[in-house]
């Protein structure tokens, strides 16, 4: 066999599966997408199975990677909405544990989330891949979930499998009308004139990182994932993907302030799911530290991003 694994990123447009294609064509990798109807649960399904068939054809013999990038389920979701994403994926897993040499042709990468796992830890942060999961809110349990089942195909078969546990992502690309991304939402406030309400304390504490870096952390971790599973007793592999830098709700304003030369307009208000909020959910990664350098851009040069992307959205009527 020659050249790299094919690769087939599942959700492929949203924020982080979007850029890990682009990423991955840039590097003239081979790569699959495929259109997911994922609100109806058998065409869906079967959308899954047809790509995982178009994957391990496409590979001809040799080695396939899945990068799992989807997922509409954010904190604020609903158990129902929750629920049919886990049923999916585990029919998902199923299908992939089925296939011949499984353990020996194909690798797994799981986005998941360190703010959704990390909630409820009673570890002092920063936290890392060391650090007890205890999720608060059903999405986090939903993600540990999640790795814990790939975990489990993983040991059964021997597939490799790397999991990253992702900080606080945003980016060119994110969609505004989720109930997440902060940093997207003071640039659209920023941009349109619009206050921005805020439900947590200004001195809450978390670890954002560029939807691009975290793409190369992906990709680079994809394409070396089965040494590092070889070289351990486990083949899987957790990773906190992160920038290491704790920030504060303040200071991201403050720093959106100074990227737009002009302060947004801030509503402070409360939430019921400011309760399954942590105050302080800095991360600090403990293994693979090779991947650590890819999280490079400043939190400056990413609002920069993110801001001249929505403002073409914006100029184009695509968001309103």
């Amino acid at each position: 066999m020659t050249g790299p694994a094919v690769t087939w990123v599942v959700g492929a447009s949203g924020l982080l599966g979007r850029q890990v294609v682009r990423r991955l064509r840039d590097r003239r990798h081979e790569v699959v997408t495929a259109d997911i109807p994922w609100h109806e649960p058998d065409a869906c399904a079967g959308a899954l199975q047809d790509g995982l068939a178009e994957l391990v054809s496409r590979s001809d013999g040799g080695e396939w990677n899945i990068a799992w990038c989807a997922g509409a389920g954010v904190v604020a979701s609903s158990a129902e909405l929750l629920q049919e994403e886990g049923e999916t994926y585990s029919r998902f897993l199923r299908h992939v544990g089925d296939q011949q040499d499984v353990g020996a042709r194909g690798a797994f990468f799981l986005a998941s989330s360190a703010g959704g796992l990390y909630a409820g830890s009673t570890d002092r942060p920063p936290f890392t891949e060391n650090s007890e999961p205890r999720p608060l809110a059903p999405y986090g349990q939903l993600k540990l979930a999640m790795e814990q089942q790939l975990g489990a195909l993983s040991r059964a078969t021997g597939m490799p499998a790397l999991v990253g546990r992702i900080a606080n992502l945003y980016g060119p690309g994110q969609n505004v009308d989720k109930p997440q991304g902060l940093v997207s939402h003071l640039c659209k406030a920023n941009l349109t004139g619009q206050p921005l309400s805020i439900y947590v304390p200004l001195d809450t504490l978390r670890d954002y990182l560029l939807v691009t870096d975290c793409a190369a952390m992906v990709t680079a971790g994809l394409g070396d994932v089965r040494r590092v599973a070889r070289s351990a007793a486990d083949p899987v592999v957790v990773k906190v993907m992160a920038s290491g830098r704790g920030t504060s709700i303040g200071a991201l304003i403050a720093e959106s302030t100074r990227v737009f030369r002009r302060r947004p307009r801030i509503v402070l208000g409360s939430s019921p799911l400011a309760s399954v909020q942590s105050r302080d959910l800095r991360l600090r990664s403990v293994r693979w530290p090779e991947l650590d350098c890819y999280a490079r851009s400043t939190l400056a040069a990413g609002i920069a991003s993110t801001a001249r992307d929505l403002g073409r959205q914006l100029r184009s009527s695509a968001v309103t």
